[in-house]
């Protein structure tokens, strides 16, 4: 069975299929998971949690094209609701996506990552951690690709200006 059918058997609520489409994403959102949570049993917390609402809302997908990106975002907004309870983040998990040679390039990363807005760093994760496509990220936040570029660039020129200040620009 390839993932188109795969997807649309899940919309229709085919619990084997939706089994195997979930399984089928269970690193990415995984990654996302810990990139924002930042505790392994957090993050299979939140796996069992969006799994449980993706089942309960499979059926309101209108593009399955869009599978993997709805189920991230899923995930997104479920961390963030888990962080604005905990109110704490950082972004060491992310950083280990990075794998820079030096602890100190980490942690000026860490710290110019930090800077940014929530909305900012999400933009980052999606484009450099999860390797999402600017459409998917347009879809994901609801709004035109030209904005998710210029918000983009904004986020990248912040943290070449902080990295610049920090004196260490060759990272971004």
């Amino acid at each position: 069975m390839d993932q188109e059918e795969l997807e649309r058997k899940a919309i229709k609520r085919d619990e084997q299929a939706f089994l195997q489409l979930m399984k089928l994403h269970k690193t990415a959102l995984y990654r996302t998971a810990i990139a924002f949570l930042k505790n392994e049993h957090d993050a299979i917390e939140a796996m069992q949690e969006v799994t449980f609402r993706a089942y309960q809302k499979i059926h309101t997908v209108k593009e399955p094209a869009y599978m993997k990106t709805w189920l991230i975002r899923i995930m997104i907004n479920y961390c963030q609701d888990q962080l604005k309870k905990k109110k704490r983040f950082t972004s060491d998990e992310m950083l280990a996506e990075i794998g820079t040679s030096s602890d100190d390039s980490k942690l000026e990363i860490e710290e110019a990552i930090a800077s940014l807005s929530n909305a900012e760093q999400q933009l980052i994760f999606l484009k450099y951690y999860q390797n999402t496509k600017i459409k998917e990220i347009a879809e994901l936040e609801k709004i035109p690709e030209g904005t998710v570029k210029s918000r983009l660039h904004k986020a990248l020129k912040s943290l070449r200006n902080f990295l610049t200040e920090k004196g260490d620009v060759d990272h971004v």
